[in-house]
């Protein structure tokens, strides 16, 4: 296992085409990172540049004690997993998994005994002896992890591996990757644009837009506290409410014809700033009953329409002309969906810049 550093990597193409942007990153070793964004923001082009397969065009790329930008792939000590699974279609499993052990001339004894303990780990020893093509797309993916695994290597690279998955076996995939890395401890980078695989899957997740880092943090934080815009609505589903308003007070935002109140001590904007304002759809109610003395306090709210997930309604609707989902219990009535009022906790609300879209939280996460 080994840590990997990256300082201020480039990637340019002929043309000037910038696919990454001057990144600069710590993986901790025994750490599962996760590359989040959205396709063509260079997550890919940069795990090929850790694995070697896409040359460095600036900045440096470090595993463990080696700099290794112009060391070859087979030389970096990595092993990687692609989308499409990329097996021999006519060798066994066992040949496949064998088949880059056997061209470092490992003994055959230590081949065999790899091989069959990372089919047992993988739950695929039964299928040793079939070819590829008589499993399933899991069982392939699987072999494919079989194969880096045998490798032992200082770490692990997986590139959008469950893409070409059913939704059902995506899920039961993502629970073997976390339950193999917690008996491995190898310092794993996965590339997703599915914000569900890495919030599920990672210790540290990084997210990135148009060749740049926007946030790098744990699950948790990234999703309760989003540095930019950006990380806002792409992070989480469904997306954060965003909406512009207007600073009117000390912790007090205008938005339409309503108002929300936020936290002041984290949140510093200008008095009379003009910002965009965020509630993730979980965090906002439904406010009962005549509003009264506290009609200063929310949002109105026209529900739309409703979409039925079971354990929770995601309420669509208007306030003024700014859209808004509300993620509410499944026991919410149609009552309880007419028009009224909407409001959130302080804390909840989100401030970003206008023009940056970067966060007015005295400390980003």
């Amino acid at each position: 296992m080994a840590a990997v550093v990256l300082d201020h990597i480039t990637k340019t193409y002929a043309g000037g085409v910038e696919a990454v942007r001057g990144v600069s990153l710590d993986i901790p070793n025994g750490s599962f990172t996760v590359l989040l964004g959205p396709s063509g923001c260079g997550k890919s082009t940069l795990l090929r540049m850790i694995a070697g397969l896409e040359t460095i065009s600036g900045g440096t790329c470090r595993i463990g004690d080696r700099i290794v930008n112009d060391i070859e792939p087979a030389d970096r000590d990595i092993a990687m997993v692609f989308q499409n699974y990329a097996l021999y279609p006519h060798m066994s499993v066992y040949d496949n998994m064998a088949y880059g052990l056997r061209n470092r001339k490992t003994p055959p004894a230590e081949i065999d005994r790899r091989v069959r303990e990372a089919a047992g780990l993988l739950a695929i020893d039964e299928y040793l002896t079939r070819k590829p093509r008589a499993l399933s797309g899991g069982q392939r993916q699987r072999v494919a992890m079989g194969r880096a695994i045998v490798r032992e290597p200082l770490v692990f690279l997986f590139d959008e591996p469950l893409s070409n998955l059913d939704a059902k076996l995506r899920v039961t995939m993502r629970l073997e990757i976390r339950r193999l890395h917690n008996r491995l401890k190898a310092t794993s980078i996965f590339v997703t644009h599915d914000q569900v695989e890495a919030m599920t899957l990672a210790d540290q997740v990084v997210v990135m837009n148009a060749g740049r880092i926007e946030q790098v943090g744990r699950p948790i934080d990234v999703y309760r506290f989003p540095a930019t815009r950006f990380v806002a609505t792409f992070v989480g589903a469904p997306a954060m409410n965003l909406a512009p308003g207007r600073i009117v007070a000390d912790g007090v935002v205008e938005i339409g014809s309503g108002r929300l109140a936020f936290d002041a001590a984290r949140l510093k904007p200008s008095m009379g700033a003009s910002v965009d304002v965020g509630v993730r759809p979980e965090d906002l109610r439904l406010l009962q009953g005549d509003p009264g003395a506290n009609a200063a306090v929310g949002l109105p709210f026209a529900p739309e329409f409703v979409e039925e997930l079971g354990a929770t309604r995601l309420i669509h609707g208007l306030s003024g002309t700014a859209p808004f989902v509300i993620a509410a219990p499944a026991a919410t009535t149609a009552a309880d969906m007419t028009a009224g009022r909407i409001a959130a906790d302080p804390a909840a609300v989100h401030l970003f810049d206008i023009t940056t879209g970067a966060s007015l939280a005295s400390t980003a996460a």
